[in-house]
């Protein structure tokens, strides 16, 4: 490889930036400046969400965005605090201190720093195919019962009454035992919100088209309604002085960039905070390159999902020691950022600018934003990520892949997050275990006057009780070796009349050792049962490496090229085995059904 295109598989930049032109530059300017009115109220929320200092939420919009900027192949992906990933980070720090002390501060940058070495030694190592672990149901699930989880936690500031607990039940529970104590100001702020975003989400676009704008900018102008929620409310408070009758506000937050922070090293904490980082880390990565590879589709671009594990490490690293905490790539100002053109990720670049003169510039005009504001924006997003049209899909195409949705909401929803995500795991992993150690097989026949063979409960095929085809249509492994062996001689003993069997391999693309010991079994027990045992459709890279094993050499039968040049020829030879045929009709004179 030449050390340019080394480079530029590490530095994506090196790749894109050479193009860089100022109709470019123009369009990203225009998204950045949207994403970024979009994303200051959201970064305060979502820091809130994770039990963090609001100001967190912009130092972790900062640089973290600059660098997956240099190191991610995306476009349009826009990288920061999410609503998923800001709730894994409250339950993970909140077994080492209580949310908003300086020891969970300490922990959340631990968490990022060590979420962010994990996804930069997985991205060297070339590990993306490990986003395959997570099935979509159980991911799609998982997001689902995250996002009641986020909705229900939010209710508490929404009726400016206290609430704890990281499941449902608890949740519910505390909310339910503190409703006497709603605070009614607290209460109109926060269901008028509320209602204003998502009227604005559904209602503004169209009204705005009706007023003369053009659809796409009328669109744009919609995704900033959060800013007017925020300034409406803000200037209420203020007008009003609600918060002398008891509304919560985010009070003041620090005019400054970023500062220089360094990650607490203690063994410990990190033994502590290693598996909640982990699963941060891969829950962080699904959503991302899900969302990456849909947006590169539409534009027909393509990402390196490897490349992606390492600018979002190099994202994670740089909230760690720029006072941030986990991040990863958004789905809805990923879509505002690709709807307002973005075509680079310098746009992300200029975002991070924006978020910095925000914080050293309007911060005190945020102090008095009232809470339940921010929760209302919370509640509104996460709740488009609920979705219950895909269960319904889902149920009426496979119910294993439901009942593996299922369990992963019911254990999310009553245990909390980190159970919701290992359970989610385990049980992609269950069901694709459970699937690979059962393939799909099939006894097949010729389909008349033709060359090809289907499923003899699907077609009506020409068959002969002598002969008997088998086709496998998965690899064979370690996992489905005793299964193959089973079936096999079931299929035997329900064909008194065997003498040829055949093995169709035209889809399997590897036979492991485990396989290959079973198949040899295959062949002894056939062979005592007087039966030959035969190969057909054998793959080049399959075939070479049986040739290195003793099966060819003590294969009872032979490996045909073609399955129809096998059944031919073994017809032939069952022929020459019985009494001659007489028939004018060579089909049924042989016995074929």
């Amino acid at each position: 490889m030449r050390p340019a295109s080394s480079f530029a598989r590490y530095l994506p930049v090196l790749d894109w930036g050479r193009g860089y032109n100022r109709t470019i530059l123009t369009n990203d300017l225009v998204a950045a400046a949207i994403v970024t009115i979009m994303l200051i109220p959201q970064s305060l929320a979502y820091a809130m969400l994770a039990g963090l200092p609001p100001e967190i939420g912009l130092y972790a919009s900062i640089l973290p965005i600059v660098a997956y900027a240099l190191f991610g192949t995306s476009r349009a992906l826009a990288v920061g605090p999410v609503a998923v990933i800001s709730l894994m980070t409250l339950t993970a720090a909140s077994s080492i201190a209580p949310p908003g002390s300086a020891e969970f501060i300490a922990a959340a940058l631990v968490l990022a720093f060590l979420s962010g070495a994990m996804l930069i030694v997985m991205g060297v190592l070339r590990l993306g195919f490990l986003a395959n672990l997570l099935s979509h149901p159980v991911v799609s699930g998982f997001i689902t019962a995250s996002g009641l989880i986020i909705a229900t936690s939010q209710l508490k500031s929404i009726l400016g009454v206290k609430a704890s607990g990281e499941a449902m039940p608890e949740l519910v529970s505390t909310l339910i035992a503190n409703l006497a104590n709603t605070n009614l100001p607290t209460l109109i702020i926060g269901v008028v919100s509320t209602a204003f975003l998502f009227w604005v989400r559904k209602g503004l676009k169209p009204l705005l088209v009706r007023l003369g704008l053009k659809s796409r900018t009328a669109d744009l102008t919609a995704k900033a309604g959060p800013i007017a929620a925020v300034a409406v409310s803000t200037l209420a408070v203020v007008l009003l002085d609600l918060e002398a009758q008891g509304v919560k506000v985010v009070g003041q937050i620090p005019q400054s960039l970023p500062p220089f922070t360094v990650p607490l090293f203690d063994a410990e904490l990190w033994q502590r905070l290693a598996i909640p980082a982990l699963l941060l880390s891969v829950i962080g990565f699904v959503e991302s390159v899900s969302v990456a590879q849909t947006l590169a589709a539409k534009k027909r671009q393509r990402i390196n999902p490897d490349q992606e594990l390492i600018g979002l490490g190099a994202a994670n690293v740089a909230a760690a020691f720029t006072g941030g905490y986990p991040v990863t790539g958004g789905f809805a100002r990923s879509v505002v950022n690709f709807d307002a053109g973005a075509e680079t990720p310098a746009a992300g670049a200029f975002t991070a600018i924006g978020i910095a003169i925000a914080a050293l510039f309007l911060t005190p005009f945020l102090a008095s934003l009232p809470i339940a504001t921010l929760a209302a924006t919370i509640i509104v997003a996460v709740l488009s990520l609920v979705d219950f049209k895909t269960p319904q899909h889902i149920w009426h195409y496979s119910k294993p892949d439901f009942a593996a949705m299922a369990a992963t909401v019911l254990v999310t929803l009553l245990a909390g997050v980190e159970p919701g995500v290992i359970a989610g795991v385990g049980l992609s992993l269950a069901l694709f275990l459970w699937r690979a150690s059962r393939p799909h097989a099939a006894i097949v026949g010729r389909v008349p006057e033709t060359e090809h063979f289907r499923n003899v409960r699907r077609h009506q095929v020409l068959t002969d009780p002598r002969i008997l085809t088998i086709r496998i249509d998965e690899s064979l492994t370690y996992l489905n070796a005793r299964w193959l062996e089973e079936f096999v001689l079931e299929q035997v003993a329900e064909h008194p009349k065997l003498r040829h069997l055949i093995l169709m391999c035209s889809a399997v693309n590897t036979i492991d050792a485990s396989a290959l010991e079973s198949i040899e079994a295959i062949n002894h027990r056939l062979a005592d049962a007087g039966v030959k045992l035969h190969l057909s459709e054998v793959k080049g890279p399959v075939m070479d490496a049986l040739e290195r094993s003793h099966l060819l050499h003590d294969l009872t039968g032979t490996v045909w090229l073609s399955q129809n040049k096998a059944f031919a020829a073994l017809l032939v030879l069952a022929d020459d085995e019985d009494a001659p045929a007489t028939s004018d009709d060579p089909w049924a004179a042989r016995g074929l059904i």
